[in-house]
């Protein structure tokens, strides 16, 4: 039976944009919600557990991997992450849309159980902009820098796999492109039917 919620899956390089992007779009549309990753990794600064990651240690989550808890998970950066398939399913059953703010790994993992989940890639505008946006967060050395901007590199080759792209030059810009997205999704025919079927009963 299909889900009346939509799947976004949304992918970028770290640096892109991508997370300031998501939480504008969340800000403006109450239709969609963001899902909760788990991860290893420690929390950064201003991180709260439960609402940016669950933030679990590594044996429980090679745990929750081992009893197959995962829609998707990727090892990054020296860090896992991974996406809970209760949460996308009941979210997805309940008519509302999710967002998976994931690397390439993950998306390709989910699109094989979710065909039908829409894919985006953020692209930044240039290698020397990417740069400059990781320098300027303050957070990392020289070295984790050069080793993130040879793994977005990488990330970025992914980009022909996704549905949509978008480049986060202009921020305003890249948050109409995705308010677009998510709006024309809704508006496919497979949705508005599932969605509407009592409305449609009265007129047809």
């Amino acid at each position: 039976m299909m889900s009346l919620g939509n799947l976004f899956i949304i992918t970028a390089a770290s640096g892109a944009g991508k997370t300031s992007l998501v939480r504008a779009l969340l800000q403006q549309d109450a239709q969609i919600q963001l899902s909760v990753s788990y991860t290893t990794r420690q929390p950064r600064v201003g991180e709260v557990n439960g609402e940016h990651y669950h933030f679990v240690d590594e044996a429980s989550f090679l745990k929750m991997l081992d009893e197959n808890d995962f829609l998707e998970s990727a090892h990054v950066h020296g860090a896992r992450y991974g996406t809970s398939k209760t949460c996308v399913n009941e979210v997805l059953a309940a008519g509302q849309d999710l967002i998976l703010e994931i690397d390439w790994q993950g998306a390709a993992q989910v699109r094989e159980l979710y065909p039908e989940a829409i894919s985006i890639f953020i692209l930044p505008p240039s290698m020397q902009e990417l740069e400059s946006r990781l320098r300027g967060r303050g957070q990392d050395s020289d070295e984790v820098i050069a080793k993130r901007l040879a793994a977005a590199k990488d990330e970025m080759s992914h980009v022909g796999e996704f549905d949509y792209v978008t480049i986060n030059d202009k921020f305003e810009v890249a948050l109409e492109d995705l308010n677009a997205i998510v709006r024309t999704q809704r508006l496919k025919r497979e949705k508005q039917l599932a969605r509407h079927a009592t409305l449609l009963k009265g007129l047809i």
